[in-house]
């Protein structure tokens, strides 16, 4: 059992999203990067395309449980 409020938890659901947002960002850069590039890299694209894809589904994940969170009486 946890000692943590709703509002404890909506907090630290917040921040991990909001994380999630900046490694999304910064996964975006460095496509744009790689992109910008003489000789891109067609690997080094598509697997951060897969980080953003993963990062989605982990974000998803996130906003689900922050729902659950909310509906929560305290």
């Amino acid at each position: 059992m946890t000692t943590l409020t709703k509002q404890d938890k909506i907090q630290i659901i917040s921040s991990h999203l909001r994380n999630l947002e900046y490694r999304k960002y910064g996964i975006e850069l460095d496509i744009i990067v790689e992109q910008a590039k003489t000789a891109p890299v067609s690997e080094v694209i598509s697997k951060n395309q897969e980080y953003l894809d993963e990062i989605s589904n982990q974000m998803a994940a996130l906003n689900t449980e922050l729902a659950a969170v909310n509906a929560l009486t305290e």
